[in-house]
This record gives C-alpha cells, structure tokens and sequence, in this order.
C-alpha cells in the first residue's frame, strides 16, 4: 500500500517504470515462463519443454527477468531452480491473459461465469 494514493496521471517515475515492466513482458517466451513460474519452481530443462522453447534462449530470458526483480533462484546441488512470487506481477499476467481471452473470442465460448483459462490457482 502507498504512503500516498496514486496521482490520477502518473509521474515520470511510475510512469518509465511501468513502461519498462511491459517492455520487459512484450515477448511471447518471457510471459509463457514468468507465467510457469509463478505456478511452480522450475529448472532451465524443464521451462524449456513447458515453453517450447530451446534451453539457452530460456536462459537468456531467464537472465533478463532475474535482472529485473522478478524471477529468483535457489541452487540445490548442480541445478539452479527458478521461481516467481511476486503477487503484482500474478495479477498483472492473470489480467493480460484474461484480455487475451476475450480479445480472442474464447472468453466468450465457455458458460458465463465460468472460470478463465489462465487463472492463477494456489
């Protein structure tokens, strides 16, 4: 919670860091692993089998979401596991994938009420 409420337009401060949050998050790799992530820890291996993706660009990307804050590592032995918790970016990700959905048109084809594909469960 802030000391003080929000401005109603942001300051340039808030404002570069949001810009940068997105930036950071404006790759199709970096949302499928921050979003694997912040469901369980992973090691490179397997992120790279959830993504799709080859191990090395998963850890380049890691390195870049490790730099910004937002991923973690705990070393057990010769593995490195990655992990997220930050409930910010949960929610920020829950959101976006929710705009997806319904930017997509496959919101709309489950029974209203329903639960959102990328809902983020405990």
């Amino acid at each position: 919670m802030h000391e003080t409420p929000v401005q109603v337009v942001p300051d340039d401060v808030h404002a570069r860091e949001v810009a940068d949050t997105f930036r950071l998050l404006a790759d199709p790799t970096r949302v499928k692993i921050l979003w694997s992530l912040l469901h369980h820890e992973l090691t490179v291996g397997t992120l790279a089998e959830l993504v799709d993706a080859n191990p090395t660009t998963v850890s380049q990307h890691l390195s870049k979401l490790r730099l910004a804050g937002l991923v973690q590592t705990r070393r057990e032995g010769t593995f490195v596991h990655y992990s997220a918790h930050d409930a910010h970016v949960r929610r920020l990700l829950t959101e976006a994938l929710s705009h997806a959905e319904h930017a997509t048109g496959t919101a709309d084809e489950r029974a209203e009420g329903a639960a959102h594909t990328h809902r983020y469960l405990d």
